[in-house]
């Protein structure tokens, strides 16, 4: 259970702190149909995390790049709400969060050998 607890502290750090800050260079916000594109920065100019908003709400994919470009997670919002598989890579293993109802559903660990860790 601690460790669900960690992910989803995680998760909230990434997806729902990004989300709101507002630091050098300015987020930049783009329509696409109904929806708005938010691209967050980090201070040298590469991309933080990306993803779409609904009437104001998360909705969507999101993803989240460390400082180096790579991929640290990807998520799922349906108008505010977790959904469907989140995913968090590491150096060593890869996290997916299954989410039903805005609520963990279930977490699968995968070592970078491709087995399956210990939950």
């Amino acid at each position: 259970m601690k460790k669900i607890k960690n992910i989803l502290m995680a998760a909230i750090f990434t997806f729902g702190a990004a989300a709101m800050a507002q630091e050098s260079p300015e987020p930049k916000f783009e329509k696409e149909g109904d929806l708005i594109k938010g691209t967050f920065f980090y201070e040298d100019g590469s991309i933080k995390q990306t993803g779409t908003y609904k009437d104001g709400k998360l909705h969507g994919k999101w993803i989240a790049y460390d400082v180096d470009g790579k991929k640290q997670s990807m998520a799922t919002y349906t108008e505010g709400n977790k959904t469907g598989k989140w995913f968090f890579w590491t150096s060593d293993k890869l996290t997916e969060v299954d989410y039903d109802n805005n609520q963990i559903a279930g977490v699968n660990t995968w070592k970078s050998d491709g087995t399956l860790a210990d939950n």
